[in-house]
């Protein structure tokens, strides 16, 4: 055992749920890093001593995917396989009580703003002079940068904010920092990730600056695409727009959840929005950015949902088309104003709207990319998968939204760079193409 004590610790970071749990993660792992430990990020091998859990807390699959993979790391550590075992994110910042005694096995349990004393468990402080540099664990040429922290929205369904507390906005100054540094590792795609892109500068500034912003990142050297994660409908800053169509590195792109359609669900969703100002909003940015790739998602299920507000946002999304379409089923979350309510709609109703959702919406996307064939467009590399190296265009969003093929044994392109691919076939979700030069 004295041998064993003396060994230098491995630590491996395992990450669940979102881009900001990631970010998180990596901001650990930097930090440890800097203090020469050997610290890993969902490594297969089974060679660390000390495990990190950075949990979700999001929805009921999310909840139970984190619960799981404690568990089975409690019973390595009963095994004698692993020597430590912490804890931290989303789940623990809200259960941290209930976890604590329903599972001793846990060294200890950290809030999501709780870093410097995890930390602490490893015996180092937290160096303040790290901020803005960051050891990413995502495919070197793209990184997610995350402007702001927590939300001041206070939507019925979500416990965002009881996990992450109010909107705290970055400085653009240490943002562009961070860009810089980012760049110099060969970053060439920022994906700027808040709970709530669209308050940014609020708090700081005492006004929305996402614009200025995106000016100031665009003055990086290097980046080449800058794309919009997570904006809010309401009250949006209608100049983002403005610099979207007049910056060339700014992705003409905007994931914009809208959650549903129906005026009813909209209200008893706290949303304060209404179908005709999202349909405004939605219709002002095409005419604002021609070509401009909308991403949204829906929440179908909410308590009290009926068949005919359904068909309102099923109707809303054959009508605006839009180019990127996610949903999510309603999960009752405790802590919310809607859980006051009964989660009266059954799971299998649940389960069948999604379904009927993303019917409508694949068969949407299909026509878009149908459209799409025998145009090129510039592709960004990011991996080799089977036959094929898979890209994506600027308006696509890695793991989410669609992606271009090329065939590997016909052509050879390099990941991480950008290629010029004409579009010679298309699918549901898919475009298939072959690289040209340009010019």
């Amino acid at each position: 055992m004295k041998a064993r004590t003396l060994k230098k610790d491995k630590v491996n970071v395992i990450t669940l749920g979102c881009s900001k749990n990631l970010v998180d993660s990596e901001n650990l792992i930097t930090q440890l890093k800097a203090n020469d430990f050997d610290v890993t990020h969902e490594s297969e091998n089974q060679n660390a001593n000390v495990i990190v859990v950075n949990t979700c807390g999001f929805i009921d699959l999310a909840k139970q995917e984190s619960i799981d993979t404690i568990l089975q790391y409690a019973h390595e550590k009963r095994e004698g396989n692993i020597d430590k075992l912490y804890v931290t994110g989303c789940l623990s910042q809200r259960y941290k009580d209930d976890l604590e005694t329903e599972i001793p096995e846990v060294d200890a349990f950290f809030g999501t703003m709780e870093l410097p004393g995890l930390l602490a468990k490893f015996d180092i402080d937290y160096k303040h002079e790290l901020i803005g540099e960051r050891i990413t664990t995502t495919p070197q040429h793209f990184a997610y940068l995350k402007i702001s922290e927590g939300c001041n929205r206070t939507c019925s369904f979500c416990a965002i904010p009881l996990m992450r507390g109010g909107h705290i906005s970055r400085s653009i100054e240490d943002l562009v920092k961070e860009a810089a540094n980012l760049s110099r590792m060969g970053v060439k795609e920022l994906i700027l990730i808040a709970q709530e892109l669209t308050y940014y500068g609020l708090d700081l500034y005492k006004e929305r600056k996402l614009g200025q912003l995106l000016e100031a990142l665009s003055e990086v050297d290097g980046i080449e695409w800058i794309r919009l994660h997570y904006a809010y409908p309401s009250k949006f800053p209608l100049d983002v727009f403005d610099y979207m169509a007049k910056l060339p590195k700014v992705c003409k792109y905007l994931d914009i959840p809208l959650q549903h359609a129906s005026d009813s669900v909209l209200a008893r969703m706290k949303r304060q929005t209404t179908m005709a100002e999202q349909r405004d909003l939605i219709k002002y940015a095409r005419e604002k950015v021609p070509n401009i790739a909308i991403r949204t998602t829906f929440l179908v299920g909410f308590p009290g949902e009926s068949k005919s507000e359904f068909k309102e946002l099923c109707d809303f999304v054959e009508e605006m088309k839009f180019e990127r379409v996610g949903v999510f089923q309603y999960s009752h979350e405790e802590g919310t104003s809607a859980y006051e309510v009964a989660d009266d709609v059954t799971p299998k109703t649940k389960k069948a709207r999604a379904a009927k959702l993303m019917e409508i919406q694949q068969e949407i996307s299909f026509e878009k990319n149908l459209e799409k064939v025998g145009q090129t467009y510039k592709v960004l590399i990011d991996r080799k998968e089977g036959e094929y190296f898979v890209g994506r265009t600027e308006y696509d969003s890695p793991e989410v939204d669609n992606e271009v093929l090329i065939h590997a044994k016909k052509h050879f392109v390099r990941i991480g760079d950008f290629v010029a691919v004409k579009v010679e076939k298309a699918d549901d979700f898919d475009l298939y193409g072959v690289p040209v030069e340009v010019g």
